[in-house]
C-alpha cells in the first residue's frame, strides 16, 4: 500500500524553509526527519505538480525521477520564478546530467546515494551565498526595454523572456553593464 505524503510540518520559528520534492517515501521519510532534527521547517512535495503549487521555499532539494513532470522542467519553472537556491539529489551521476542541471539553474547536484552531513553541509553553503548575494540594484541591469537579473541569470525583453546560453548571457551583461556606465558617465 502506498503512503500518502506526510501532513505539513509546523513551522520552527526562525526556521529556514526547505522544499524536499521527492517521490520515493523511502527517502522522503528518513530525510525529512533528518533536516527536521537540523533545525530545518521541511515541507514535502511528491510530485513536479506539487513542487510548483507550493509555497515559496528557503532552498528546495530536487529528485529528477519524478512521477508526473520531468525533473528539468521544475528547476527550470521554478529558476524563471525566482532564484530560490535548488540542490539537485538525484541517481543520475553522468556529468551530462550535472552539467544540464548545473546551466538550468541548480546551484549544486548531490548524487543517491548521499551522505547525509554531506547533504546538510552543501544546503548550508547554498544558503550563506544566497543570503550573502540577495538581490540588490547592482544584481539587475535595466536597458531600455531589456531587463537582466544577474542572480537568477534570467533576462526579459520587453516582458518576454529570453533564454540564452551561459557564454550569451555573460556577454549581454558585459555590454549592458558597459551602456549603463556609459549613460551615466563612467569609464
Amino acid at each position: 500500500a502506498k503512503k500518502t505524503a506526510a501532513p505539513p510540518r509546523r513551522r520552527q520559528a526562525g526556521a529556514m524553509q526547505v522544499l524536499v520534492v521527492e517521490d520515493d517515501e523511502t527517502i522522503a521519510e528518513p530525510l525529512c526527519a533528518g533536516l527536521t532534527r537540523e533545525g530545518f521547517d521541511v515541507r514535502h512535495a511528491p510530485t513536479g505538480a506539487a513542487a510548483l503549487a507550493a509555497e515559496p521555499a528557503d532552498l528546495v532539494l530536487l529528485d529528477l525521477g519524478l512521477p508526473d513532470l520531468d525533473g528539468r522542467v521544475v528547476c527550470r519553472e521554478l529558476r524563471e520564478r525566482s532564484a530560490v537556491p535548488i540542490i539537485v539529489v538525484s541517481a543520475r551521476g553522468d556529468e551530462i546530467d550535472r552539467v544540464i542541471l548545473l546551466e538550468l539553474g541548480a546551484d549544486d547536484y548531490v548524487v543517491k546515494p548521499f551522505g547525509f552531513r554531506e547533504l546538510v553541509a552543501r544546503m548550508r553553503a547554498v544558503l550563506r551565498r544566497s543570503d550573502s548575494h540577495q538581490a540588490s540594484p547592482a544584481d539587475t541591469l535595466d536597458v531600455g526595454g531589456l531587463h537582466i537579473d544577474r542572480r537568477s541569470r534570467a533576462v526579459t525583453v520587453e516582458g518576454r523572456h529570453l533564454t540564452l546560453t551561459p557564454k550569451e548571457f555573460d556577454l549581454l551583461v558585459h555590454l549592458a553593464a558597459h551602456a549603463v556606465d556609459d549613460a551615466h558617465g563612467a569609464h
